[in-house]
């Protein structure tokens, strides 16, 4: 709070309020704050880039990338002999449970890498047959064995027992660079190239529905796929026209923006008056359904008579039914009214306030932008994240476990090694079992510990995306901080308010703000951690500790909006008076308590208004979006492109406005916020008098009551003063 030639008032707490000629506007002369935080921070960043550089020297992106078959070897590497070979065979799909064992390439068959997929049913047996009579049976069957398998007189008992060819192939098309069934429904019923039956090649005949069954689920998966490409056609011949709905979309948004200095009241009581109107009619028809049922036979029954009914339109017959609603409207009527009669003036700051950050943003326009910053900012955090994350996931060297389909195998799921198992009596004890592998992993001390690190890479990440957000917040309040401090706008306004502030918030509150997210940071990273315990504990049944889980859950949800809500209050405090995190988050907090009635009003005015401007924006943009894509606008008919689904660039343009209009009314939130709390700190330190100005707009001067006096008209109450002993003698 600045006085007439900029000074401030301080507002300690517990102390009188004391002028301050020395501070001009948001403190410039400032020091760093929280610097220990801001060290602990530095350094957690130089450990997160260790990390990613320690999991990226032993990862291999190659293990997320390409699919591995059962010696390790990755299909589709170049300069490796699978490089022609990008797609994982199963020998036996059927010995494959679900779709997810299928992914998690531990399904207890010999996976292999091959060049394409089967086309045609066949097993190993009928290929035998047909070898003696034309060689191109073995030439098509051998591309599906072994590499080192060339000897199709092998008995089938044999090559079946080592596994060197599979019983059979069925015709398959690739899916996440893996060969499944290609299932075709026709007429209601599933089939195969055509076909409902297929040989096993152990002489069984066996329906399609048991490769089904096996891959259960990959079915929709690949209908999925379809859909995906087509989406993808929309996309390619409709991008352009989804970009124009955009733009439009953020044009409107900085309109509506600007406007809002003279529409937001408007808009507040058109919708206040409509509720009203609606409440009242609520309640009348409820007196004329309860009037019009009165008298009438089995009408006054009670509703504790009939107990709970599924058809509720049977209560919809009783007079205390009708009663009922009548009251609850009439309260929620009476509500309304007295709030706002007893809070009118409260809503008439809250819309002024409204008002003026509509000017505010006017004046700094640049400010609209800066979410852009925020955006590059946190995608640039939310890549790295991924990225480590994959290659901690990818860390480590192949790992192979024995895989049996016999249930009363001792050695299923004992780790194994593929040059020996050969020779290991698990073969012996376990017929058919393989050494296949599993994942990557190891015993090393780092890889015991990738699940903690694993943790560490998720906690940093939380940190950075808060502190990104506090940033912005801080950036932000420091301009609009600036802008209500001038006393006249704009021209006192400083000079590129936004890089100052920005500058300032980096050089002097890194730790300060570090400090917030940091609080937010382990409250979320809390939340995770209880979601993961409830979605293990499903299937449990113990009552108690799911009660206890959904408890935590709540309380730490609430926790975490009383932080955010808590720390862009701090945020704005430090962009004005500098100090450290706790002392603004103390100040914020206690200045809010003591204004708890309108914060409670301004923010709930706030949230509507711009919730609906968000629905107006997003809704207008919508509806002339379907309008062009559906063809019915004549006068560009021959524009729209031909599209698979209307619905694709539909929904994209109206999430994308409604994105686009979050972002600015994010900005002009906060703009509001920091004006309120200006508005509060003016309200509260000055007095209107030619040393202690309002700073505030004269449209909530008027609301309440408050004048600035003139220099002028202060040095003629001197002069009179002086004038009056004169006038005795």
């Amino acid at each position: 709070m600045t006085g007439p030639k900029g000074g401030y008032y301080k507002a300690e707490l517990g102390e009188p309020h004391k002028f301050d000629p020395t501070f001009r506007g948001p403190v410039h002369n400032r020091g760093c704050t929280d610097v220990l935080c801001c060290v602990i921070f530095v350094i957690v960043i130089l450990g997160y880039i260790i990390l990613g550089t320690v999991a990226w020297m032993h990862g291999d992106a190659r293990k997320v990338v390409y699919p591995t078959d059962s010696y390790g070897q990755f299909c589709g590497q170049q300069g490796t002999p699978n490089a022609n070979k990008a797609i994982l065979f199963y020998f036996n799909i059927l010995q494959c449970a679900n779709p997810t064992v299928l992914i998690n390439l531990q399904c207890p068959t010999t996976q292999l890498c091959v060049s394409k997929c089967p086309d045609r049913f066949a097993t190993y047996i009928d290929m035998q047959l047909n070898y003696r009579r034309n060689k191109s049976y073995w030439d098509y069957y051998k591309q599906f064995c072994k590499p080192s398998f060339n000897n199709p007189d092998k008995s089938v008992s044999l090559v079946l027992q080592d596994e060197d060819c599979p019983s059979m192939i069925v015709p398959s098309r690739p899916f996440l660079q893996r060969c499944f069934p290609d299932f075709i429904t026709r007429n209601g019923t599933l089939t195969v190239a055509n076909k409902t039956s297929f040989k096993d090649g152990h002489g069984k005949i066996r329906s399609v529905v048991d490769l089904r069954d096996a891959a259960n689920g990959i079915t929709s998966l690949l209908d999925a796929k379809e859909v995906g490409v087509k989406i993808f056609e929309d996309y390619a011949s409709s991008w352009f026209w989804i970009l124009i709905g955009l733009v439009i979309s953020m044009l409107v948004s900085l309109i509506f923006i600007l406007l809002l200095r003279f529409t937001a009241g408007v808009l507040f009581w058109m919708v206040i008056f409509g509720v009203i109107v609606a409440v009242g009619y609520g309640i009348w028809h409820c007196y004329w359904e309860y009037s019009s049922l009165k008298g009438k036979p089995s009408s006054d029954i009670t509703i504790s008579d009939i107990g709970f009914q599924t058809d509720f339109r049977v209560y919809l017959q009783l007079t205390q039914t009708w009663l009922i609603f009548m009251i609850s409207l009439a309260v929620i009527e009476a509500m309304i009214i007295l709030v706002l009669i007893f809070l009118r003036n409260r809503v008439r700051i809250a819309i002024a306030l409204l008002k003026e950050g509509s000017k505010a943003i006017g004046c700094l326009m640049s400010t609209l932008f800066y979410p852009i910053i925020t955006f590059l900012l946190l995608a640039l955090c939310i890549a790295y994240w991924a990225v480590t994350a994959v290659f901690l996931a990818s860390s480590g060297d192949a790992v192979y476990k024995v895989m049996s389909t016999r249930p009363d195998c001792k050695y299923t799921n004992l780790t194994c090694d593929p040059k020996t198992f050969s020779q290991s009596n698990v073969t012996k004890l376990c017929p058919a079992s393989q050494c296949t592998f599993a994942f990557y992993g190891g015993e090393s001390l780092y890889h015991r510990y990738i699940f903690v690190l694993q943790l560490c890479n998720l906690l940093v990440f939380l940190w950075l995306v808060n502190f990104t957000i506090a940033l912005g917040q801080c950036t932000l309040a420091g301009a609009f901080a600036s802008y209500y401090w001038a006393l006249r706008k704009p021209e006192d306004i400083p000079p590129s308010p936004l890089a100052s502030s920005f500058g300032r918030a980096l050089r002097y509150h890194t730790g300060s703000l570090a400090f917030g997210a940091l609080i937010l940071s382990i409250v979320q990273f809390i939340r995770i951690i209880l979601e993961y315990l409830d979605h293990k504990l499903k299937g449990a049944h113990n009552a108690f500790t799911r009660f206890l889980l959904c408890c935590l859950k709540c309380c730490f949800w609430c926790l975490e909006h009383f932080i955010k809500f808590m720390n862009r209050n701090a945020y704005i405090m430090i962009s004005i008076y500098g100090k450290n995190f706790c002392a603004s988050a103390q100040d914020a907090f206690f200045l809010l308590m003591r204004n708890v009635m309108r914060v409670a009003v301004l923010d709930k005015v706030t949230d509507f208004l711009l919730f609906l401007g968000k629905l107006l924006i997003s809704g207008s943009v919508g509806v002339l979006a379907f309008f062009f894509f559906t063809r019915q606008i004549p006068v560009i008919q021959e524009e729209v492109p031909s599209l698979n689904y209307y619905w694709v660039p539909l929904l994209t343009v109206i999430f994308g406005s409604y994105m686009i209009a979050h972002g600015f009314f994010n900005v002009y939130a906060m703009c509001v916020d920091t004006l309120f709390l200006c508005f509060l700190l003016d309200l509260e330190k000055n007095d209107g008098s030619a040393t202690r100005p309002y700073y505030m707009a004269s449209s909530l001067r008027a609301i309440l009551n408050k004048k600035n006096k003139r220099p002028e008209e202060k040095k003629k109450r001197r002069k009179q003063k002086k004038e009056q002993p004169n006038k005795r003698h």
